[in-house]
């Protein structure tokens, strides 16, 4: 009589296929996975495409939180405690495929396969990094900085692998709700990206490697993003008659 056997747990079948408590499901751009203040009962792992993290205000204010791309977990919000709600709206930027993970299957994988926590973990610490830096660019960095560094994250520069420089469609007025800023100042900035190559932009925007290197390198040319420098007016003929007579 044989024994059956068990296939040794593999964290990236786990993440791509379906299975007891886990669906995958494709959705359209603008497509919503979850809306904030609904039940949070699953974990989402976006297999493919890119998606965005939205929050309303009391007022009825809508602001994007976060950019999410391949390999992102969302909705962990779900295994803090039974009934939780949503606290914000995941939709996606583009076509994407999602695992969804019920809460209890999640749960359970975390506490029997130590190789799957070591993974999730070390996601949300890198989360919980990227948070902070999004905090410090928000208090510290200019506008325009802002805009750039929100461009070169959307074309994964400085992720494992080849950037994807061709990144989804994006409104002005999201990246405008990223950086704390206006769409017309947006629009200004990204007109003089184009003038100095560090972006192209015909229908979609291309983020070439000029635009990591000035960043790098801390040479934006941020002076005339703010306000002009006011030199002063030429002095007039009595201004030096008179300074004459004082040397």
């Amino acid at each position: 009589m044989e024994v059956a056997t068990t296939k040794p747990f593999n964290t990236e079948t786990f993440l791509a296929t379906e299975g007891p408590g886990r669906s995958i499901s494709r959705h359209a751009a603008r497509q919503s996975f979850f809306t904030q203040g609904d039940p949070a009962d699953a974990v989402f792992y976006l297999q493919n495409g890119r998606a965005k993290l939205t929050v309303i205000s009391n007022r009825g204010k809508e602001a994007t939180v976060t950019l999410l791309t391949t390999g992102d977990f969302f909705g962990e919000e779900s295994m803090a405690e039974p009934g939780e709600l949503r606290t914000s709206t995941a939709s996606a930027l583009s076509v994407c495929m999602v695992l969804r993970i019920e809460r209890e299957r999640m749960l359970h994988t975390l506490h029997e396969q130590h190789a799957f926590s070591d993974f999730f973990m070390k996601f949300i610490l890198m989360r919980g990094i990227r948070t902070q830096a999004d905090l410090v660019d928000q208090l510290f960095n200019s506008s325009e900085r802002r805009l750039a560094r929100i461009l070169l994250l959307m074309a994964d520069f400085g992720k494992p692998g080849e950037p994807e420089p061709l990144i989804p469609h994006v409104t002005q007025e999201t990246l405008a709700e990223m950086i704390g800023t206006t769409r017309s100042r947006v629009s200004f900035f990204m007109n003089r990206f184009r003038k100095l190559g560090y972006i192209t932009y015909n229908g979609r925007i291309r983020v070439n490697l000029s635009l990591l290197n000035m960043v790098l390198q801390d040479s934006l040319p941020e002076q005339n993003a703010k306000r002009p420098v006011l030199l002063d007016p030429p002095p007039r003929p009595v201004q030096i008659h008179t300074r004459a007579r004082l040397v």
